[in-house]
């Protein structure tokens, strides 16, 4: 039977079948049977085929060239006898591999009895485009299409299970996230970044055994279940492990990429009796990590849960705050240390709490960044000066430049520049402005200098590099980005008449600045001495600090108030023992 052909199938039904020329009615069912697309046929009480159409044969025929032990024939055979015996119908798959292909069937077996002959009935529907696509849809509902690991609804399933069994053991879960993929996706291309996910999803699962799950549940974002577990130590092991395979680097397409990942642990039931109070501890002992400077493990403790029940606190507060609109500016000026005539000012944004407490920006500015409000607070801050524009002329001048902050991630995103140098343009007065950025902006420094800056050109906005000095490319971002302005971080000019080595970095920066046409501006001036090094010992001619004035609140700013500098001796006559306190808007320095 093993060398059956189709033709074979066919001959042999019309031999052993009781066909009867003189009725028409029975050639026409025997040529509608035939032509049938679901496969049927009939067998006797020995199992031997008495009937076999096209569709049945083609099936049978692709059966035998599968060959696969025993042959679907002999285990029809087998079959049918079986259910002769029991006179139970039977419904069943049955999947056929020929090659790179492959067949699924439904097939259903029913015996019957015909003019007192006990036959069974077998009907075959080929179902492999809907198996093939049950078996898509299954797979994007768990697998990954970029890395193929579970998704997060397989694990969630999977540390469910192991905490409703009776039986319960110890087992870990650790949340990772890839430390700065949006530079390395900005840097290097989103295909690259794709690339390296998979990559790095193969070391982080290398050494798993067959009850641990690695998932990736986001685009940067992992989760792993160690299961089962003896001991902390245990697991602090293999995650060390998994540290030092991501220390090599990955070579994707000609590029040599570093990758580390920030990791959170949560224990089972020490940290949770749930998915996913597990898996919240296991992301707030990961943000723990973020915030102590990545690439590490932290295992979750109490004294965390009350951070985050904190930082909750902030981010529920930040989000009101600007939904009310709870944000103040304040204006600093940038002043000439010499004729102390005002260049330009800073607007600075504060949050006032729901107790009427003015907040610094270092409580909310990084939370503000991370939750993706930052760009609804930058517009706040021009709308602010531009309904107050009058006021802010006749306080600082007509030809003070204004600063504004913009956050690294803003900077080098087209979707936020593109609409924020719309709105400046749209002020009347564009040219006025000055964009300050961190060095940190300009880690894909060809993607700002080729698509942002132009925009920022275009409408006659300059560009500043704030808190210069302590980034990590700070000579290759002054080399490859056309900026107007640095602004020498406060951490070089603090007590700068005490420090030689301080006094040398200042000269360098200085004679760069000057050789590359850019303006200085010395940040967190605040003593007499501070001052007059600066006057005595450097070419900079521009500063700010407390030491001139403290940042003047919009609501302070009175069109009416006089400026008094022509009341008061010039800076430079200014004892070194004077206090810095007390000044105010008007009496630091002139228009």
């Amino acid at each position: 039977m093993h060398n059956l052909t189709k033709h074979d199938f066919q001959s042999g039904a019309s031999a052993t079948g009781h066909d009867d020329d003189s009725s028409n009615e029975l050639r026409i069912l025997r040529d509608l049977l035939q032509l049938l697309p679901a496969g049927v046929t009939v067998q006797d009480e020995q199992g031997e085929f008495i009937l076999v159409n096209e569709a049945a044969a083609a099936q049978l025929e692709l059966a035998v060239n599968a060959g696969q032990p025993p042959t679907p024939l002999d285990d029809r055979h087998a079959g049918c006898l079986e259910l002769l015996r029991s006179g139970q119908p039977v419904v069943l798959e049955e999947a056929l591999t020929c090659g790179s292909s492959r067949h699924v069937f439904l097939t259903a077996h029913r015996p019957v009895q015909i003019a007192g002959r006990n036959l069974v009935l077998s009907t075959s529907t080929d179902i492999s485009e809907q198996k093939a696509f049950e078996d898509q849809l299954f797979r994007s509902a768990y697998y990954d299409e970029l890395t193929s690991l579970p998704t997060r609804r397989v694990i969630e399933h999977r540390v469910n299970g192991l905490i409703h069994q009776e039986a319960q053991g110890h087992f870990a879960l650790a949340f990772l996230d890839v430390d700065n993929f949006k530079h390395i996706n900005d840097y290097y291309g989103h295909a690259i970044g794709d690339a390296l996910l998979v990559e790095l999803s193969k070391r982080l699962g290398h050494a798993l055994r067959e009850t641990d799950i690695l998932s990736r549940i986001s685009g940067d974002e992992f989760l792993l279940l160690l299961n089962p577990i003896s001991s902390d130590d245990e697991v602090a092991e293999f995650i060390h492990d998994m540290h030092e395979r991501l220390k090599a680097p990955f070579f994707i397409d000609d590029s040599e990429v570093f990758a580390s990942t920030s990791i959170g642990v949560s224990l089972y039931p020490a940290h949770g009796r749930s998915y996913e109070a597990l898996r919240q501890n296991a992301d707030i002992a990961m943000y723990r990590v973020k915030n102590n400077g990545k690439g590490s493990t932290a295992f979750f403790d109490t004294s965390m849960e009350r951070e985050a029940l904190a930082r909750m606190k902030v981010e529920q507060s930040l989000r009101l705050a600007i939904l009310e609109k709870r944000f103040v500016c304040a204006f600093q000026a940038k002043v000439d240390i010499r004729t102390q005539e005002v260049k330009g000012i800073e607007a600075l944004v504060r949050l006032r709490d729901d107790e009427g407490v003015i907040q610094a920006p270092g409580t909310f500015i990084n939370l503000a960044v991370e939750l993706g409000l930052i760009d609804e607070l930058t517009f706040l801050v021009l709308a602010e000066i531009v309904k107050s524009i009058d006021l802010i002329n006749d306080t600082f001048g007509h030809d003070a430049t204004i600063s504004i902050n913009v956050a690294a991630k803003q900077a080098g995103n087209l979707e936020f520049m593109r609409p924020f140098a719309r709105a400046i343009e749209e002020t009347g007065f564009p040219k006025r402005f000055m964009i300050e950025v961190t060095e940190d902006a300009f880690v894909t420094r060809s993607h700002f200098q080729d698509h942002i800056l132009p925009i920022l050109r275009a409408i006659g906005v300059g560009i500043s590099i704030d808190d210069f000095g302590i980034g990590y490319s700070s000579l290759s971002a002054l080399a490859d980005i056309t900026a107007d302005e640095i602004k020498i971080d406060r951490s070089f000019i603090t007590d700068i008449h005490k420090r030689p080595r301080s006094q040398g970095i200042l000269r360098a920066i200085e004679s760069l600045s000057e050789a590359l046409g850019m303006t200085v501006i010395a940040e967190g001036i605040e003593s007499y001495e501070e001052l007059a090094y600066l006057q005595a010992a450097t070419k900079i001619r521009y500063a700010q600090g407390y030491y001139f004035a403290r940042p003047i609140f919009l609501e302070d700013l009175k069109p009416a108030t006089p400026l008094a500098s022509e009341t008061r001796a010039s800076l430079a006559a200014r004892p070194a023992q004077e206090s810095r306190g007390t000044y105010s808007r008007a009496s630091g320095f002139r228009r």
